[in-house]
C-alpha cells in the first residue's frame, strides 16, 4: 500500500467488473467480442500493480440494482476497490427510498444513470428527478453524468439545478475522434466546465477514437478538457475493460501520463489520484493505502 508520507495514492476513477451469467448487461453482445467474457478482480489486480495503481473506483455496467448490489458485494471483497458508482431508477415512486437503501452501504461512493442509451435526448432535465437527486444530496452521493454531446443540453438543465454536489462527468462527454467534430461538444464542455461543482474524467477517450489512434489523435480533445476544468477537476479512469476495444490497460494509462507530463508533480498528483479522494471518498467508500 502507499505510504501517504511519501506520495499521494494513484486512483483509477473507473473500471468495471462483470459476470456474464447475471444476465442484465443489455448492451453486452457477442459482437463485442473482446468484452464478451467474465471480468474479474483476479484479471485486474496485476495490471493495477504493473501501472502502480493503489485503488479503483468500481462502475455500474447495467442498469439494475442488482447488479449494482453485486458490485458492492464485489468490493467488499475485493481490498483494491475504494468504492462503487452504482445505479438506481431515479424515476421510481419510491425512488429516494430505493436510493437510501442501497446507501446503507459505505462503499457506495455515487450513482449513474445510463444516460448514453436512453431514447429521450432531454431525460435529465425532467423535473421529476429531483426527489432522487435529493436523495443522492441527503446521502452523499456523486452524480456521475454518462452523456454523449446531443445530450449535455439537458445536463446543463441540470446543473441549473444541481449546485451543491459534485456531478462527474464520464469520458469527457464522448467527443467524436473519428470525425473529428468537435466544434459543439467543445462547447458544451466550456458551458459544463463554468459549474464550479462539476468534476470530469480523463478515461474513455481512446474507444471514441479510431482503431490506428495516436497520441496527437487525442491531444485536441485532452487540451480542451485540461484548458476548461483545469488538472484540479480531471481525474484519470481506465474504463477498463472498455478500453480495451481500443488499448491494453497500459498503453492507456501510459498515454494518459504522457499527455499530462508537462504539468507539475502537484497537478498530476490531483488527476491521478488527489481528486478521486476528495470528490468521493471524503465522507464513504474506504481508502485501502492508509490500512
Amino acid at each position: 500500500m502507499t505510504d501517504p508520507a511519501n506520495r499521494a495514492p494513484r486512483i483509477d476513477s473507473h473500471q468495471h467488473l462483470w459476470r456474464l451469467a447475471r444476465g442484465d448487461y443489455g448492451w453486452l453482445t457477442p459482437g463485442l467480442a473482446p468484452l464478451y467474457r467474465d471480468f474479474t478482480p483476479a484479471d485486474l489486480a496485476p495490471l493495477l500493480a504493473a501501472g502502480g495503481i493503489d485503488a479503483t473506483l468500481l462502475v455500474q455496467a447495467a442498469p439494475t440494482e442488482a447488479e449494482t448490489r453485486f458490485l458492492l458485494e464485489t468490493a467488499a471483497g475485493t481490498p483494491f476497490v475504494a468504492g462503487v458508482v452504482g445505479w438506481a431508477d431515479f424515476e421510481a415512486p419510491g425512488a429516494p427510498a430505493r436510493i437510501a437503501a442501497l446507501a446503507a452501504d459505505p462503499l457506495l461512493v455515487g450513482l449513474r444513470p445510463m444516460v448514453q442509451d436512453l431514447p429521450d435526448p432531454d431525460w435529465l432535465a425532467r423535473p421529476g428527478l429531483a426527489p432522487a437527486f435529493a436523495a443522492m444530496r441527503q446521502h452523499g452521493l456523486v452524480f456521475d453524468a454518462l452523456v454523449k454531446p446531443p445530450q449535455i443540453p439537458a445536463l446543463l438543465a441540470l446543473l441549473e439545478r444541481e449546485t451543491e454536489r459534485p456531478v462527474v462527468l464520464d469520458h469527457g462527454a464522448k467527443p467524436d475522434l473519428i470525425r473529428g467534430d468537435l466544434a459543439g461538444w467543445r462547447a458544451g464542455i466550456a458551458a459544463i466546465a463554468a459549474r464550479p461543482n462539476t468534476i470530469c474524467k480523463l478515461s474513455g477517450l481512446v474507444t471514441e477514437a479510431a482503431p490506428d489512434w495516436s497520441l496527437e489523435t487525442l491531444r485536441p480533445a485532452f487540451d480542451h478538457l485540461l484548458a476548461c476544468f483545469g488538472p484540479q477537476r480531471l481525474l484519470f479512469g481506465s474504463d477498463w475493460p472498455v478500453v480495451t476495444l481500443r488499448a491494453p490497460y497500459r498503453r492507456w494509462l501510459e498515454a494518459a501520463e504522457r499527455l499530462t507530463e508537462t504539468l507539475s508533480a502537484g497537478e498530476k498528483a490531483a488527476i491521478f489520484g488527489g481528486t478521486a479522494e476528495r470528490v468521493y471518498l471524503e465522507r464513504r467508500g474506504r481508502k485501502p493505502w492508509r490500512a
